[in-house]
């Protein structure tokens, strides 16, 4: 699976370009700026891109707004950015397009490497990888969410648990309950999110970003 790496530390790059290498990951391009990681995402169009937030020349929103305008370019390519601190304004820009496959994680978790790999799958498989911390600042004041009311407190919670990336037998053993208990929630979700079922459509990444997107 072939990977761009954006990122201006060059400890951490090093780290990180190691870590995905003995993790089964190709890293096709390694840079270090923000005009760099676009132009490294539309030549390559990897399977998948980790990027930190905030790059050269700028060190705002160089990382992110150089994978949104990749996406721009090439639709649904996946994006795992890497932030330092929770910043919600950035995670709603990289969830506006409304097309999954993006993550966005605090870069402590890059200590956790099984939770970082994983992560760095899902987001290649086309699913989304969000930080708890980040979730909890998304949520904060959005409860009179009209798309969301008609949800019951377990439901958000199940829905909570889902946009973390969690399996239906993962959610089950969180919230002490059996796997067909968690389904038939997911299932109410999708049927008061109005999603029905489509060939096409993933309904699980399109009920997480109607629950976290702006």
């Amino acid at each position: 699976m072939r990977v761009v790496l954006g990122e201006d530390s060059a400890l951490l790059r090093d780290g990180l370009v190691r870590l995905l290498e003995a993790s089964g990951f190709q890293v096709v391009a390694c840079v270090d700026n923000g005009p760099d990681v676009k132009a490294a995402l539309i030549e390559h169009r990897p399977e998948v891109a980790v990027v930190d937030v905030r790059m050269p020349p700028n060190h705002t929103d160089d990382g992110l707004r150089a994978a949104i305008e990749a996406r721009a370019v090439v639709p649904r390519l996946p994006v795992l950015v890497l932030s330092q601190f929770v910043e919600p304004l950035y995670a709603r820009e990289l969830l506006s397009d409304g097309e999954g496959a993006v993550g966005y994680l605090l870069k402590d978790r890059v200590l956790d490497v099984a939770q970082f790999i994983e992560a760095v799958r899902r987001v290649a498989a086309g699913g989304t990888a969000m930080d708890p911390e980040v979730i909890a600042e998304l949520l904060t004041g959005r409860s009179r969410e009209r798309s969301l009311e008609s949800l019951s407190p377990r439901e958000r919670e199940v829905l909570g648990l889902m946009a973390e990336g969690r399996s239906n037998s993962a959610i089950a053993a969180r919230m002490f309950v059996s796997e067909k208990a968690v389904a038939k929630h997911i299932n109410n979700i999708f049927i008061k999110l109005g999603l029905h079922l489509s060939g096409s459509d993933n309904r699980r990444v399109l009920a997480v970003l109607a629950y976290l997107g702006s």
